[in-house]
Formats: C-alpha cells, sequence, structure tokens
C-alpha cells in the first residue's frame, strides 16, 4: 500500500524548502493539506498543484 499523503517533513524535503516553509505555505492556502487527528498531512496532488503553479508563476 502507498501513502498518497505526506508529513510536513517530507513535503519539504521533495519541495526543497524547511519544514517551517510548509507550515507558513499551508497556513496561507497555497499549499493544500488535510487533517488526520493532530496531524496535518499534505496529499501528493497537492504537491503536484503547488509545483505546476510555481512553475507557471516562474515562467
Amino acid at each position: 500500500m502507498v501513502l498518497e499523503e505526506r508529513s510536513s517533513a517530507e513535503a519539504a524535503a521533495l519541495l526543497g524548502v524547511c519544514r517551517d516553509t510548509v507550515y507558513v505555505l499551508m497556513r496561507s492556502g497555497r499549499l493544500r493539506s488535510i487533517k488526520a487527528g493532530r496531524a496535518r498531512l499534505i496529499p501528493l496532488s497537492a504537491i503536484g498543484e503547488f509545483l505546476s503553479a510555481t512553475e507557471e508563476f516562474a515562467a
């Protein structure tokens, strides 16, 4: 079974930023997340959407 969600630390590693930046992106609404108990998880699709939006902005 492959998990479709990542922790903030795992998402930070995938995005090449620190974990605090991931929390800032989640709070600002630029990176979608879901709440699972006390944890915030970031769907892989949200990481892809964020990267696509960032590429479009940079282009």
